[in-house]
């Protein structure tokens, strides 16, 4: 899965140019005027991947002891949030790519 956001946030490089900002999964995400579709994807799945390493080093951090329980609960609920709702996306895009191909021309 992870192979499959890293691979959407390489959409940047044909959409546009910008840098991902890395913020956390419940900030409200405002495109800049002016940035077109494939980038607010990539933005998007940027800051997935980050959400979910984010969990990931919480979870490794949990395990050494170096971090209290709530903190890697709380990390990890997120990151499932976050994973849950790129799965419901990839699934609408499907669904209107499948609804396309179907059009007659």
């Amino acid at each position: 899965m992870m192979d499959a956001l890293n691979s959407i946030s390489t959409l940047r490089g044909v959409g546009g140019t910008g840098s991902t900002a890395a913020t956390s999964a419940t900030s409200a995400v405002r495109p800049a005027a002016g940035t077109g579709f494939s980038d607010m994807l990539a933005d998007i799945s940027g800051q997935a991947v980050s959400s979910l390493q984010g969990a990931e080093a919480a979870a490794i951090t949990g395990l050494q002891g170096k971090a209290s329980v709530q903190h890697v609960v709380q990390t990890i609920m997120a990151a499932e949030t976050t994973l849950q709702t790129a799965l419901a996306v990839r699934d609408k895009v499907v669904a209107a790519y499948q609804e396309i191909s179907r059009m007659a021309i």
